[in-house]
C-alpha cells in the first residue's frame, strides 16, 4: 500500500469534472490520513490564487474552496513553477500554505518507494 499520494491536477474550470475528481480525492486522501502532495499545473494554477476556487462551480461536487482548504491544512499543495510563470503569478500571490516548485522537486515526490502518482 501506498504511504504517500501525490496528485497532479492539470484541469481547471476548462474542464471541470476532471479538476473536481482530483481535488475531491486528495481531500478524502487527506481526511483518510493518507500523505498527501497536490500539484496544481495548466489551468488548476488559478487555483492557487486567493478568491479563485471560489468562482469554481459543478453540481452535484463539494465546494472547491473546501476542498483545497482540507488540502492546505493536512498535506502539501504545490503550485507549477512554469504554469505560475506563463500566469504572472509570483510567491507573493499565492494563498498561503502554497509553495511554487518544479519538475525536480515533482520527481523527487514520485520516485520513493511507496508513492502512489495520479494525474488528473
Amino acid at each position: 500500500m501506498a504511504n504517500k499520494l501525490v496528485i497532479k491536477v492539470t484541469a481547471g474550470a476548462d474542464a471541470p469534472e476532471r479538476c473536481s475528481q482530483a481535488f475531491t480525492v486528495a481531500a478524502v486522501a487527506v481526511a483518510s490520513g493518507v500523505e498527501v502532495s497536490l500539484w496544481l499545473t495548466g489551468e488548476s494554477a488559478w487555483f492557487a490564487l486567493p478568491g479563485r476556487a471560489a468562482e469554481f462551480a459543478l453540481p452535484h461536487s463539494a465546494p472547491l474552496p473546501d476542498l483545497l482548504d482540507a488540502v492546505i491544512a493536512a498535506g502539501q499543495v504545490t503550485l507549477c513553477t512554469q504554469c505560475a510563470a506563463r500566469r504572472e503569478i509570483g510567491e507573493k500571490d499565492v494563498l498561503e500554505g502554497v509553495r511554487i516548485a518544479g519538475a525536480q522537486v515533482f520527481v523527487s515526490e514520485i520516485m520513493p518507494d511507496g508513492v502512489q502518482a495520479l494525474v488528473y
